[in-house]
C-alpha cells in the first residue's frame, strides 16, 4: 500500500434518536445519499451483516469493507484497497463518534471531517417536516 499512516477521531452531537443513526449506518439505501461523492456497488442487502463484503469507490479509488464487528451501538469495517485499516462507529441517541485509521494516499482526517458534517446534515434534513 502507498501512503502514510493516519488516523482520525471525531464525535459529534446530532438532532437523532440512536436508531435513526444505526438507520443512516447500516441500510445501504441511506448511507448512499448522505456519503456521496463515495459510490457502492448494487446489490447489497437491505441491511449491513457481521462479516459481509462490499466495495465502494471514491473517484477511481476502490475500497474494500468488511463488516467485522456488529451491534446495537457499534460498527466496527476492515478496510483495504485505497484505505488500508478500519473504520469504527459508535452512536447513541444525540451523539456519533468515528474512529478511521490505515494507511492511505487520501486525506483521511479530511475525509472523515466531512462525512460527519454531511451525516449531521442528512439527519437534519431528514427531522424537517416535509412541506406538501
Amino acid at each position: 500500500m502507498i501512503g502514510t499512516f493516519q488516523q482520525s477521531r471525531l464525535r459529534i452531537e446530532v438532532d437523532a434518536a440512536a436508531g435513526q443513526i444505526q438507520a443512516c449506518l447500516l441500510q445501504p439505501d441511506q448511507f448512499r445519499q448522505w456519503l456521496w461523492p463515495q459510490r457502492f456497488e448494487v446489490g447489497l442487502p437491505e441491511t449491513l451483516q457481521p462479516h459481509l463484503v462490499f466495495h465502494s469507490y471514491f473517484g477511481p479509488v476502490e475500497i474494500r469493507h468488511e463488516v467485522q464487528e456488529l451491534s446495537q451501538n457499534h460498527l466496527r469495517l476492515v478496510l483495504s484497497g485505497g484505505i488500508d485499516g478500519f473504520h469504527e462507529w459508535y452512536w447513541g441517541d444525540r451523539w456519533v463518534q468515528a474512529q478511521l485509521e490505515g494507511i492511505s494516499a487520501l486525506p483521511i482526517s479530511l475525509g472523515q471531517s466531512l462525512v460527519m458534517v454531511r451525516l449531521r446534515q442528512f439527519l437534519a434534513d431528514s427531522a424537517e417536516p416535509q412541506t406538501p
